[in-house]
């Protein structure tokens, strides 16, 4: 999800990873959609009308609940992102922008693999692709995660949720 800048300039916003449903602020405000999407991969996606959601709101109380998890974890997404574009270390930054991608509210078809190439996840946070590998391997000597062919395989998420220091190298 990303838009361009006056510049030309594209800014990537997030990712939307395997079971991730995006849009619901534009589509509760009847707005067009003023982001770019783009399939990184072969995927299935779907749409639901703008009638039919409001329909939904207005008739299901677990479409309502689901609606408002969606934006309560939107709004918590919008605010780690804000904490983590103020950090200064870009392992941290790395770390935290790859543990959001894990969020099993908003996308829950991820597991614990995530197929995202390293220049993808660059874009994500923010900084060079050969500065995205330095900090992935760090993160993989923590034991935080394994470089996998194609993508990355999360195997201590609580490491990178909290700063992506695990507690055995802090030790």
């Amino acid at each position: 999800m990303s838009t361009d800048s006056a510049s030309g300039r594209t800014i990537t916003y997030t990712g939307v990873p395997p079971g991730g449903w995006f849009g619901e602020g534009t589509v509760l405000k009847r707005e067009t959609y003023r982001y770019n999407i783009s399939a990184l991969r072969t995927s299935v996606v779907a749409g639901l009308p703008v009638d039919t959601f409001h329909w939904l709101l207005d008739h299901s109380i677990g479409f309502n609940r689901f609606v408002m998890n969606q934006l309560n974890e939107r709004l918590a997404q919008f605010i780690e992102a804000r904490e983590i574009d103020r950090s200064t270390d870009p392992d941290v930054r790395v770390a935290r922008n790859l543990a959001a991608l894990f969020n099993p509210t908003l996308f829950p078809g991820v597991g614990e693999m995530l197929r995202i190439t390293q220049q993808e996840l660059a874009y994500l946070v923010g900084l060079s692709r050969q500065r995205v590998n330095v900090a992935l391997n760090t993160l993989q000597d923590q034991g935080a995660i394994r470089i996998e062919y194609g993508g990355m395989r999360v195997l201590n998420l609580p490491a990178l949720r909290s700063s992506g220091v695990s507690q055995s190298s802090a030790d």
